[in-house]
């Protein structure tokens, strides 16, 4: 593995022996369009996977919902047997329709099948951790409770077959549900420049050294809101996507990012963000995207 320091540093997850690099990848982009079927070109795919490992990367995110079943393929068939010290996480809640559609399948007996078809698909005896994905409106978690769900993914982590466990598109509410149920290492949510409804649950969080691991670095952003971070952009002659990935590392220490991609190029001019430095005029002007109207 590379230095650590090139990726933004070190977290080490919360009560355990566990340490990932804070800039990780995401491995959603590898299957084909709209995240269905195959990707459109295999050898690439596994091109990103190996060169994200030997570019230090030891935390990829994934779900068997990809694809579906998709990238954990991949992911085995690039990287199986797996180095030490690379961690993968993957999350269950959910599954495809055969058209694509994205569904919940959330019961016990789904949540259990899906932990299975995750290890059968990575190869693995032992996941290392399992986010459950709530559902609902993409935008705003719900409050719904996951009890039922967060135990039956707590029963099979004393059975051995999960390691460390997380949420993922939760609110405050379902949080301390899960909390109140097992221990939680990592929790999953839409958060960004420009959408920071999360603000004070990361304070939170970094308080207890749990992992805040936010998903569309730059999603939501209105056309004012893009036009400043790209001034920024310009003026430090790197991209956007830099920009906002390395404002996130500035945000908080236990922010830990998976940037995805099918791309290797993409993937290092990502990895890149984390050598960008950003001044505290900088920040103070980023800051104001998350207020602007």
């Amino acid at each position: 593995m590379a230095n650590a320091e090139i990726l933004g540093g070190t977290f080490t997850l919360p009560g355990t022996d566990t340490t990932l690099n804070r800039l990780g990848y995401g491995a959603m982009q590898l299957a084909g369009p709209g995240v269905f079927g195959p990707p459109k070109d295999h050898d690439a795919a596994i091109a990103v996977l190996r060169e994200a490992v030997a570019s230090g990367v030891n935390h990829i995110d994934t779900s068997d919902f990809y694809g579906p079943h998709v990238t954990n393929q991949l992911i085995r068939e690039a990287l199986h047997p797996y180095p030490k010290g690379l961690t993968i996480v993957t999350k269950v809640g959910g599954k495809r329709g055969p058209e694509g559609s994205w569904l919940p399948a959330n019961s016990p007996a789904e949540l259990i099948q899906a932990v299975h078809d995750n290890l059968s698909n990575l190869g693995l005896e032992v996941l290392d951790s399992v986010n459950f994905r709530a559902w609902g409106n993409r935008e705003k978690p719900g409050t719904e409770s996951i009890g039922v769900q967060f135990s039956t993914l707590v029963e099979l982590q004393r059975q051995g077959l999960i390691r460390h466990l997380g949420v993922s598109h939760v609110s405050d509410v379902q949080i301390a549900e899960a909390r109140a149920i097992g221990p939680i290492v990592f929790v999953q949510n839409h958060y960004n420049l420009a959408h920071r409804h999360d603000d004070a649950l990361i304070d939170s969080l970094a308080n207890d050294g749990i992992a805040y691991v936010p998903y569309f670095p730059l999603g939501g952003f209105t056309p004012l809101q893009s036009h400043t971070l790209d001034d920024v952009a310009v003026r430090l002659e790197v991209t956007p996507m830099q920009v906002a990935l390395a404002w996130l590392l500035h945000r908080s220490p236990n922010i830990l990012l998976i940037p995805g991609t099918s791309s290797v190029a993409h993937l290092r001019e990502n990895l890149a963000a984390a050598d960008l430095q950003l001044s505290p005029d900088v920040l103070d002007e980023l800051n104001l995207i998350g207020t602007a109207a």
